[in-house]
């Protein structure tokens, strides 16, 4: 039984740890990263770091346009927002 409990446990932690995957597309596809961030930018955002992540997505960390705080992870080819996160 503690084995089973155990086993579960991992399990539940594993896919709490997951990174967000927003693509698996071949980065030949993807948008440059340069107009991207500039097309954001026109939209009311103020980035102030912007990363690649492991799950293949652009990561923005700055301020949308009614400056709120944020980090998202935007799918690199088509540019919609896969997760949002909104800080105080």
């Amino acid at each position: 039984m503690r084995i089973l409990i155990a086993l579960f446990i991992l399990i539940g932690s594993s896919t709490a740890f997951a990174a967000t995957q927003c693509t698996t597309a071949d980065k030949s596809t993807w948008q440059d990263q340069e107009k991207f961030q500039a097309q954001l930018k026109e939209q009311g955002y103020k980035i102030n770091k912007f990363k690649v992540t492991e799950g293949n997505c652009y990561e923005i960390y700055g301020f949308d346009k009614d400056g709120r705080k944020v980090e998202i992870y935007h799918d690199p080819v088509t540019g919609k927002a896969v997760k949002s996160e909104y800080h105080d």
